[in-house]
C-alpha cells in the first residue's frame, strides 16, 4: 500500500548525527512524549522546569533524553530513538534515581576502549585511582599502594562523619549499615544510605551518557557498577554527607518528617542547582583522558 498512511513518519530517516556533534542531555518531566509526523513532541504540564505546552524535541541533536516523574512515552518514540541512536533513561526527579536505560550505546566505542585500556594496565589503573583520591584530598598523595590509599581515605571519612555531626548537632555513633535490615539503622545512617543511592543514580546517568564501562572500577572492584561507585564517591564529602546530616537533623527534631522523601526532594534540587551530572560527565572525561568534543551541559 503506497501513499501517506504515515506521512513523514520517520522524519529524516537516513540522518544520524555522530554523538560527538550532539548536545549531551535533555531533561523532561510531567508530560507525554509522543511522535507526530516524524517529529518528537513533549506535551508538558506546568512544572518547575517547563511551562505547560507542546514542545518539539530535537532528538537527533542530543545524546540522551532523561524522562522524569509523571511522564509517559509511546512505543513509536522508542522506535524512533532506537533508529537514531538516542538514549532514553527513566530517572527520578533531578536524577536522584536511575531506573532504566536501553543498552544501545552511542554508536562509537572510543570512551569504552580508552576506559578498558586504562583499566587493563596496572600502572595506568593505579594512576587513575590516585587521581581520584587527589580530587578528594585536593592534592596528589605520594603512595602507590591502593590498600594504603583506601586506608587513608577511610580515616578521612571517619573524621568527616564526626565533623559534620558536630556541625549539625547530630549524635554520631559510627557508620553502621546492615544490608539485610537497612531500616534498622539510626537516622543519620539511614540518611547517608538514602543520599548515597541518589548520588550513585546521578553517576549512573553520567557513566551511561559518556559510554563508559560500569564494571571496570579503579578503586571499587567487585561490583557490577564499580566505576559508577568510583564516580559517586568523588562527591561523598562535597554532597552526600552534608546533605545527609542536614536532613537527619531535621528528622530528629521532627518525628513526622518523611526522611527518604525529604532527602529525595532536597537532593533533586541540589543536583539541579549544582549541575551535578554535567560535572560528573566532565570529570569522567578528565579521568579517562577523552574529549568527544560534544557539549554535555
Amino acid at each position: 500500500m503506497k501513499g501517506g498512511l504515515f506521512p513523514g513518519r520517520l522524519g529524516l530517516a537516513e540522518s544520524r548525527i555522530p554523538h560527538a556533534d550532539r548536545h549531551g542531555l535533555i531533561w523532561l518531566a510531567r508530560g507525554k512524549l509522543t511522535v507526530n509526523n516524524g517529529t518528537l513532541h513533549f506535551t508538558a504540564a506546568k512544572s518547575e522546569e517547563l511551562d505547560a505546552g507542546d514542545y518539539a524535541i530535537p532528538y537527533q541533536g542530543v545524546s540522551m533524553i532523561l524522562l522524569g516523574p509523571g511522564s509517559t512515552v509511546s512505543h513509536d518514540v522508542l522506535r524512533l530513538l532506537a533508529r537514531h541512536g538516542t538514549l532514553l533513561a527513566a530517572v527520578g526527579e533531578g536524577g536522584v534515581k536511575f531506573y532504566t536505560a536501553p543498552p544501545m550505546g552511542q554508536g562509537r566505542s572510543e570512551v569504552a576502549r580508552q576506559h578498558a585500556r586504562l583499566w587493563a594496565d596496572e600502572t595506568a589503573r593505579l594512576d587513575v585511582a590516585r587521581r581520584m583520591y587527589a580530587f578528594r584530598f585536593g592534592r596528589v598523595l605520594p603512595h602507590r599502594d591502593i590498600t594504603v590509599l583506601r586506608g587513608i581515605e577511610g580515616g578521612r571519612m571517619k573524621k568527616s562523619y564526626q565533623l559534620l555531626a558536630d556541625e549539625y548537632g547530630v549524635t554520631w555513633k559510627g557508620r553502621r549499615y546492615n544490608r539485610q535490615n537497612p531500616g534498622g539503622a539510626d537516622i543519620p545512617n539511614q540518611a547517608i544510605n538514602h543520599v548515597a543511592t541518589f548520588v550513585e543514580a546521578a553517576a549512573d546517568v553520567a557513566v551511561a551518557a559518556v559510554g563508559a564501562l560500569p564494571p571496570l572500577g579503579f578503586i571499587h572492584e567487585e561490583s557490577s557498577n564499580a566505576f559508577t561507585l568510583d564516580i559517586a564517591d568523588l562527591y561523598r564529602a562535597e554532597i552526600t554527607l552534608p546533605l545527609a546530616f542536614r536532613v537527619a537533623k531535621k528528622a530528629l527534631e521532627d518525628p513526622e518528617l518523611l526522611l527518604e522523601r525529604t532527602l529525595r526532594r532536597e537532593a533533586a534540587g541540589q543536583f539541579r542547582k549544582q549541575k551535578l551530572i554535567s560535572k560528573m560527565i566532565d570529570r569522567i572525561k578528565e579521568l579517562l583522558h577523552v574529549d568527544d568534543r560534544g557539549s554535555d551541559a
